[in-house]
């Protein structure tokens, strides 16, 4: 179902008439199409729905493209970065490509369909700068993390199930609920894999993240439960490369607080209340999608 959605952002990355521009989509890593899927599930397989997956899959790889020069990452999925391989101009100016190209096509499927995706950009964007602002320091603030990504990473997966019910006439609200909590779940997952998993599995450096400013929930948490020095050592380690032995004992402090264990509880609570609410609604087979947010390792 989803080669659909890939042959249709190939003609309209062909439709660009630019042989820079398919070369460089075919050097960006194609990732899980989470809102793709998720597009397609709701709203089955019809133009509009393949259309409209289509066209998010291409926002979404703009917003990538922009996180990575925003990041200064250089891997993306193991490969490098368009930044790394290019430059910071290039990855930017594709990322507007994809942005403009998209909005071009959303404007011609439905109306409401173009306002949920369009409004979801802006909350992305608000998001990416908040992202920023909280890793000018240590943030122990779990809320100004969850609002951070409600709209960096929440807001298009959301968009993407609204949207999809839109199409189809289901109900836009008890979609877009579900849609905001697949999205909360598979950041904190995200985030979570960052602490646990390793470089090879990750494809980029593990705890990445902190090291260039990102205090995500299991830093919260164990910041949360730790007492003086050991408090003071983790908010030093902030925005720095971590040694070895400092690697270490943030994952021993984390075991211990049980901050992994709370981090990855909250997601799976998130996602428990979105497949009870599509139960609710007769939707089951979007069952499958929500439990890969939580039951992955990269």
């Amino acid at each position: 179902m989803l080669e659909a959605v890939e042959r249709q952002i190939q003609h309209y990355i062909t439709d660009l008439g630019d042989p820079d521009a398919r070369m460089l989509y075919r050097r960006l890593p194609h990732g899980k199409r989470l809102r793709a899927r998720l597009i397609l599930t709701i709203a089955g397989t019809g133009l509009p729905a393949v259309k409209t997956a289509a066209i998010v899959e291409m926002i979404h790889a703009a917003s990538l493209l922009h996180d990575d020069v925003l990041d200064e990452a250089y891997v993306r999925r193991g490969r490098p970065s368009i930044n790394a391989a290019f430059d910071n101009k290039t990855a930017i100016m594709f990322g507007d490509v994809l942005y403009s190209k998209g909005f071009h096509e959303l404007v011609d499927i439905d109306r409401d369909v173009a306002r949920i995706i369009s409004d979801a950009v802006v909350r992305l964007s608000l998001g990416e700068r908040q992202d920023i602002v909280l890793a000018e320091r240590f943030n122990a603030d779990r809320t100004a993390y969850l609002n951070m990504i409600d709209q960096k990473t929440a807001a298009l997966i959301q968009a993407s199930a609204e949207a999809a019910a839109h199409l189809v006439g289901k109900d836009r609200r008890i979609y877009r609920t579900y849609g905001r909590n697949l999205g909360l779940a598979f950041q904190m997952i995200d985030d979570l894999l960052d602490v646990t998993e390793d470089a090879a599995t990750l494809g980029k450096p593990a705890m990445h993240d902190f090291a260039e400013g990102k205090t995500t929930l299991p830093y919260i948490y164990l910041h949360e439960a730790l007492k003086g020095a050991d408090k003071q050592r983790l908010a030093a380690l902030h925005g720095r490369p971590l040694q070895p032995e400092d690697e270490a004992w943030i994952r021993t402090e984390m075991d211990r607080h049980h901050a992994i264990e709370r981090s990855r509880d909250e997601a799976k609570e998130l996602i428990e209340e979105a497949i009870a609410l599509m139960a609710d609604a007769g939707e089951t087979s979007l069952e499958a999608i929500a439990r890969s947010m939580i039951e992955r390792s990269f």
